[in-house]
């Protein structure tokens, strides 16, 4: 397969089918020889919450290395920038005329990715649909831990939330999917939508405990399965405002629902998410046995 010229970037929006919702993502579809210096500065550029910077494998089709950056640092892994990346790379090799055989793939609408990140080996899958290609991302190993009671005060007070604001029912937790997000569940939507947080505070809480985005959640009231969650992300710590979209914290709400016995292998859950910052955004996550898989759609902006 072909590629952009190198260092092109191209701008998507995941998680969405309309350019007006979703999370922008910056996608460098041929990085190889950019230094980690011009990686962060295009990133900064770009403006966008990471950009991905694929390098294609030599030896090895559909395969990259693949990193991540937002405007300010480096991090080992990107949700909605892996799937702006899956169907970027789908959308380019059907631009080119390429399709393959069916032999090999069973359906010609069909692609699979491998990316080497440095949070692991991830599997992208890319299908056709009708609104598009839609990509599915299967996470590296997840994991949960406790949160310290000193740090989750601290925590509390940076995003003026009282233990009250929490669902008595969800004991807050971080989720491990590559990258580490704590996890709190509101006590109701008012209280998810009323997100007005001490940036500083929690930049710099963020940082020291290496969290990326902190996974703000509440289970819609018409779903009596928990099957359905809003959510939002603030990740000051690294330089993001909000997130209007976040895969990878998909992944670790995934794990932390599995650990406290409200999702089992198998189910679906939606997550809605970017509604209170007007950038709407529709996750779909597959919960898996240690590993689970996030699928959303992705337009050219």
């Amino acid at each position: 397969m072909s590629r952009t010229e190198p260092g092109t970037v191209l701008r998507y929006a995941a998680f969405t089918d309309n350019p007006e919702g979703g999370n922008p993502a910056g996608v460098v579809l041929d990085a190889r020889g950019m230094p980690d210096t011009q990686m962060q500065h295009v990133a900064a550029e770009v403006g966008y919450s990471e950009t991905a910077f694929l390098s294609p494998l030599a030896d090895k089709e559909d395969e990259f290395d693949v990193r991540y950056f937002t405007p300010s640092a480096e991090v080992d892994f990107c949700g909605h920038a892996t799937i702006a990346s899956g169907v970027a790379l789908a959308e380019f090799a059907a631009a080119e005329g390429e399709r393959d055989e069916a032999d090999d793939y069973g359906d010609a609408t069909a692609r699979t990715f491998v990316f080497h990140t440095k949070a692991g080996l991830i599997i992208v899958d890319v299908l056709l649909t009708p609104v598009g290609y839609a990509a599915t991302l299967t996470s590296p190993p997840t994991s949960v831990q406790s949160i310290d009671d000193d740090v989750l005060d601290e925590l509390l007070d940076a995003l003026d939330w009282h233990e009250d604001d929490l669902d008595e029912r969800f004991p807050p937790a971080i989720g491990w999917s590559g990258n580490w997000h704590p996890v709190l569940v509101a006590e109701s939507r008012h209280r998810l939508h009323r997100l007005d947080y001490d940036y500083d505070q929690l930049a710099e809480l963020s940082k020291r405990e290496g969290w990326t985005t902190i996974q703000l959640v509440f289970p819609d009231d018409n779903d009596r399965m928990l099957r359905t969650w809003h959510s939002r992300n603030p990740a000051p710590g690294v330089g993001i405002d909000e997130d209007p979209a976040t895969g990878s914290a998909a992944v670790a709400l995934g794990a932390y629902l599995v650990s406290v016995g409200a999702a089992a292998p198998g189910d679906v859950v939606t997550i809605l998410q970017g509604d209170d910052m007007g950038r709407p955004s529709i996750l779909l996550l597959t919960i898996g046995n240690g590993q689970m898989r996030v699928t959303g759609t992705a337009v050219q902006l």
